[in-house]
């Protein structure tokens, strides 16, 4: 039931797919770093121009909906140090190691201030970061003699194309490699996962590897001046984003706080809507829920009893799953109604209304979305069991929600409840 935080060493421990792209990448800027050194640094002013640019790129790194953290600047420098052809018309001769090893540098340096703030950054998107440059720069360094302008006859196109298909080559290997990584941290289906992936990253990742390719391309004519010239619009999004982050933030927070109105005015027990909403949340995963619906679900969980604030006798306890079917309904009801008032939440209030219904709903509107039948159990199972971490105690409760002979609860989200509480006691 109490879903314990792992520290950081454990649940590398519990994540192989997330252990292996670590190292990975750990590998590749390890290799880049002592070739680079062996063999030594070509135009030095480029790298440590380049450099600086994805040090404070990944200094200035986000924290996107969905715990992703990205950066942009960082990530858009690199690219462009990769596809680099000439530079104010003088060709340039870094190798692929040398990318890697002026990366690996420059992420290093960013992150510095973030660890010595004690804000450790997410290892796997830094190494998510560090593979797609290694796959972009790896395929595309080998053939700078045949794309660079050496002759009266070349043409730019052909160089274009192949940066634009490298990016979004790239683009499409993070997702998969990040959804990969979700699928096994939230025990979510890995097609589900990548999905959100595309959707998370379209804007962003686009923006990112156009942004890549045109301090490249710009670079040609105008040197490193072009540098700070087409990194600007990139900066532009990344405060756009960052706001859109913090805003959604604020609105989870917002809602986290008025859940708990219901537990300071003694209506329900404390911690039951924290509980609920992590359940909720866990068997959402198991389920599959895009991570949209299970946004949604974390909102209608948390202010699932906030309708008890209307009644004049509270439930016993708070425990609304041994309350009267009518008395659940009109707490639905009102809770909906009052989240409706926001005029943002229509379909969280709508999984608020029809959570009280039977599995196989109890009207013409036919079955409860999902995301009700799923708050119905998370309910029902806080409610039987409290805090308690009990083994056999949860397990009853379970298996009295499993012989329910009137089809009061989805037996699929009911499996689901337990694989998520089982797979959360394994955690201890």
């Amino acid at each position: 039931m109490r879903a314990p935080r792992r520290a950081g060493a454990w649940r590398m421990l519990d994540e192989p797919v997330r252990v292996l792209v670590v190292a990975i990448a750990a590998a590749f800027a390890a290799g880049s770093l002592l070739w680079t050194l062996i063999t030594g640094f070509v135009e030095g002013q480029t790298a440590l121009a380049f450099g600086v640019l994805i040090a404070l790129g990944e200094l200035a790194r986000i924290t996107l909906p969905g715990n992703r953290e990205v950066a942009p600047v960082a990530s858009a420098g690199a690219i462009g140090y990769t596809f680099l052809l000439t530079l104010g018309g003088d060709t340039v001769h870094h190798s692929a190691w040398q990318v890697l090893a002026v990366v690996t540098v420059g992420f290093a340096l960013g992150e510095l201030p973030h660890i010595a703030a004690g804000r450790s950054p997410e290892w796997s998107d830094v190494a998510r970061r560090m593979l797609v440059i290694v796959a972009i720069t790896l395929a595309f360094r080998p053939f700078v003699d045949a794309l660079s302008p050496g002759s009266t006859h070349w043409q730019w196109w052909p160089a274009l194309l192949l940066m634009a298909a490298l990016v979004l080559v790239g683009w499409l290997t993070d997702a998969v490699t990040a959804a990969a990584v979700r699928a096994e941290r939230l025990r979510t289906r890995i097609t589900v996962a990548f999905r959100d992936e595309l959707r998370a990253h379209a804007g962003l990742g686009m923006a990112i590897g156009a942004s890549g390719i045109l301090i490249a391309l710009a670079s040609t004519i105008t040197g490193l001046s072009g540098l700070l010239v087409f990194t600007a619009p990139l900066l532009v999004t990344q405060v756009a984003f960052r706001r859109f982050a913090e805003v959604r933030l604020t609105y989870l927070q917002t809602v986290r706080a008025l859940s708990r109105v219901t537990e300071v005015g003694g209506y329900v027990a404390p911690g039951h809507s924290r509980r609920v909403s992590r359940l909720a949340k866990s068997v959402g995963c198991e389920l599959g829920m895009r991570e949209s619906d299970l946004l949604e679900l974390e909102y209608a969980a948390l202010m699932h009893d906030i309708g008890q604030l209307s009644l004049r006798d509270p439930v016993a306890g708070g425990a609304t799953v041994f309350a009267l079917p009518r008395e659940q309904r009109r707490i639905a009801e009102l809770g909906s109604a009052v989240i409706r008032e926001t005029g943002v939440l229509d379909s969280v209030a709508e999984l608020v209304r029809r959570q009280c219904e039977p599995s196989m709903g109890d009207g013409d509107d036919g079955p409860p979305p999902l995301g009700s039948r799923v708050i119905k159990v998370a309910n029902a199972v806080d409610d039987l069991a409290g805090e308690s971490a009990d083994p056999e105690r949860v397990q009853a409760v379970l298996e009295r929600l499993r012989m329910d002979g009137f089809g009061e609860y989805d037996p699929d989200v009911v499996e689901a409840a337990a694989r998520a509480i089982e797979r959360a006691a394994a955690r201890w």
